[in-house]
């Protein structure tokens, strides 16, 4: 690791934890989840070291409309300060940031439009508190090209910036910190099979910085410049339905290298989900000091759910049809837009997608009404105390640590210890050295 990264990591950390007063560490990990046991292992999670959070809701998730969730900005954050109160985790201690805030959820309506609305989403996550802003405007809204070109990605970008920096102006909320960048992965992962992943080539890097700094400063925004930290591009890291492109260092050295021109700025990297402890300790070492997750650890949950929805089949007279991924196929079917565009094939393939895809877009449905009874009822149907050799044949990751009696055999302290262990990589990634 250069000096060059290491005191680029530490300027750009130091913006991002603003005055709390914290160490900082190596890295960080951005938690992109809405579900309440997510965010409630996360928060216990960090309790337990003393660490700072970033959590962070995607615009689809959370904007002005409520996205697929029904929550606005100011109910996201409502939310997660209502849980750490229940797990006893200080409010001060916790980063709320916004992944791919831009046109996307309206890309399908004129630009013009989509990006009004964008402004109104940017704005509200300002006025709620949010303090990371992922600026994403990448993508081509109605009669545009899929992906457009650096010039006008920057220029949608830095038109955000400008609402984002006079909101928090009038609010009287923290100026934000922003991520930026032109070769965004698209929310929630890939949906084909990958091959070799193009990494992005050092001179793309440079010139979206580049590009930026005048989309800014024609904007009128450059002060906002000193608060970027972070740029968003590929090091060769994506999973899709069913496989995960690792990552591999050497292949992104000359990608890493750029950052020695970068001053104050690292690298943000999404899709991390399913990745090593290896392969997340050398995203770190390379400067891709934030880490998104999501996915990764809802399909930890779900496993979880899934294993439990087994075990009280087992123990329960429930008959055929019956039980969690019973009720999760009909809601699914019932409610196809969610994963109709993203899972292809046959019917008996779509249907093993909708239910243990890596994409994980089952996590859109576990919101519904409907979804949460089901889990209720299961929870219900279980035992106060599993039986261990149960818990051995269907949670098998969890096993170990109920036999040494780090985590009891109750069905919810399975469920956090299923995310916990999701999160654990990610914790060793970060950590000082």
């Amino acid at each position: 690791m250069s000096a060059v990264i290491d005191q680029n990591r530490q300027t750009a950390l130091a913006k991002l934890f603003g005055e709390r007063g914290r160490p900082l560490p190596r890295g960080i990990t951005s938690v992109c989840s809405a579900h309440p046991l997510v965010i409630e292992a996360t928060l216990r999670h960090a309790a337990r070291r003393g660490d700072v959070v970033l959590i962070e809701a995607t615009c689809n998730q959370v904007n002005q409309e409520g996205g697929y969730t029904g929550m606005k900005p100011m109910d996201f954050r409502a939310f997660i300060e209502r849980i750490a109160t229940e797990v006893g985790f200080p409010a001060n201690r916790i980063i709320l940031g916004g992944d791919h805030l831009g046109p996307n959820p309206w890309r399908k309506l004129a630009a013009e439009d989509a990006m009004a609305r964008a402004e109104a989403m940017v704005t509200a996550y300002v006025e709620a508190g949010f303090e990371k802003l992922h600026l994403d405007t990448s993508m081509g809204c109605a009669g545009e090209p899929v992906a457009l070109a650096d010039e006008l990605t920057a220029a949608r970008a830095a038109r955000l910036a400008k609402a984002a920096e006079e909101a928090a102006r009038r609010s009287g909320r923290r100026l934000p910190v922003y991520v930026i960048g032109t070769e965004v992965p698209p929310p929630g992962g890939a949906t084909h099979a990958l091959d070799e992943l193009e990494i992005t080539r050092r001179e793309a890097a440079l010139r979206t910085r580049d590009v930026h700094h005048q989309a800014f400063a024609e904007a009128g925004v450059s002060p906002a410049l000193e608060r970027v930290i972070a740029i968003v591009v590929q090091p060769g890291v994506e999973f899709g339905n069913a496989n995960v492109a690792l990552y591999r260092p050497e292949r992104a050295q000359k990608l890493i290298s750029a950052l020695d021109e970068m001053k104050g700025l690292l690298f943000e990297a999404h899709s991390t989900d399913y990745q090593p402890t290896a392969a997340l300790s050398a995203l770190v070492d390379g400067g891709f000091a934030i880490l998104k997750v999501g996915p990764g650890l809802t399909f930890a949950l779900r496993e979880a759910l899934y294993g439990l929805d087994a075990i009280a089949g087992i123990l329960g007279d429930g008959g055929p049809g019956s039980g969690l991924a019973a009720a999760m196929e009909e809601i699914m079917l019932a409610e196809p837009s969610h994963w109709a565009g993203h899972y292809g094939g046959t019917a008996d393939e779509q249907r093993l997608q909708r239910h243990f895809s890596y994409s994980d877009r089952i996590r859109y449905y576990w919101p519904n009404a409907r979804a949460a009874a089901a889990v209720d009822e299961l929870l219900a149907r279980l035992p106060d105390e599993i039986p261990e050799t149960l818990i051995s044949q269907h949670l098998a990751r969890l096993y170990p640590n109920v036999v040494e009696k780090r985590v009891a055999p109750k069905a919810r302290d399975l469920c956090l210890a299923a995310v916990d262990a999701a999160l654990a990589p990610y914790v060793t990634a970060t950590a000082p050295r």
